[in-house]
């Protein structure tokens, strides 16, 4: 827009406030008392929101707004021009909280389900990636659980009962499939020998003991990380049936794939040259 005179600039001032007035009363009109807006709120507007008893949020963030809707039960409204066709959300409240030295507004009670957000500080950004993989991975195993509630047993119970019914089926095979079933058997046992190394434990000791003690019929038996011993796990340590089996299924295939390869084929190394 070109203007000649300070005049003309001043009138398209006022007609840009009063366009930003008539929005600013829509939204008033739609009897709330909270707006969230993914751009920039000037002054004047945000003025006239503090007027009409509107709290006013800008700079929302895409993603944020998006999962907002959801769980306020609102949807995004892109025009006012019909608020008898928008859908509000509603929330028990509306806070600013200090975490650190970041400030956060907080909903609480939302009106369409639980829904929870998680906040992941730390050191160093490493830190902070390997504990939204754990969350993530947590997460997405209990909503598998979910979908498949059966469960079994944890702490290389499951792993160590496979590889004992491995070993006894492989005592009634004949020629070389024996030796491959005992190499799978042994495969299983490393799954709590891996448990106790991440704990810092001695996973020779409690391997053995853990082994002995479902040879001992004691089958419910598995790896107490805290205590470092070996316990029944009953009513203490379970796992997800279908993730423990996908990850039966992934490694066997994988090791599968591995063995299927024939020759590796590799390039002459390059001549050097004094």
């Amino acid at each position: 827009i070109k203007v000649s005179d300070t005049a003309q600039l001043a009138e398209l001032e006022r007609a840009e406030r009063e366009k930003m007035r008539a929005k600013v009363q829509k939204i008033a009109a739609m009897g709330i008392n909270v707006f969230v807006n993914r751009q920039l709120i000037y002054n004047w507007p945000e003025q006239l929101f503090a007027d009409a008893g509107i709290m006013a949020i800008e700079h929302a963030d895409f993603d944020g707004v998006e999962r907002l809707a959801l769980v306020t039960g609102g949807e995004i409204a892109s025009s006012f021009d019909s608020p008898e066709l928008l859908k509000l959300g509603a929330c028990d409240t509306v806070e600013e909280i200090i975490i650190g030295e970041d400030r956060m507004i907080k909903f609480g009670g939302a009106a369409a389900g639980q829904a929870c957000t998680v906040v992941l500080r730390g050191g160093t950004g490493q830190m902070l990636d390997e504990a939204e993989r754990s969350i993530h991975d947590a997460i997405a195993v209990l909503s598998q659980t979910i979908a498949e509630p059966r469960i079994v047993y944890g702490g290389g119970c499951s792993e160590m009962l496979m590889s004992k019914a491995v070993d006894d089926a492989a005592k009634l095979v004949p020629g070389k499939k024996s030796i491959a079933m005992e190499a799978f058997a042994k495969a299983l046992r490393q799954l709590p020998t891996i448990l106790a190394d991440n704990a810092g434990l001695d996973s020779a000791d409690l391997v053995a003991r853990l082994r002995a003690a479902h040879y001992d019929g004691k089958s419910t038996s598995g790896l107490d990380l805290f205590q470092g011993d070996v316990v029944d796990v009953v009513g203490k340590v379970t796992e997800s049936f279908k993730l423990k089996r996908q990850v039966l299924l992934s490694a066997s295939e994988a090791a599968e794939m591995i063995l299927r390869v024939d020759d590796i084929i590799r390039c002459a190394p390059r001549q050097r040259r004094n």
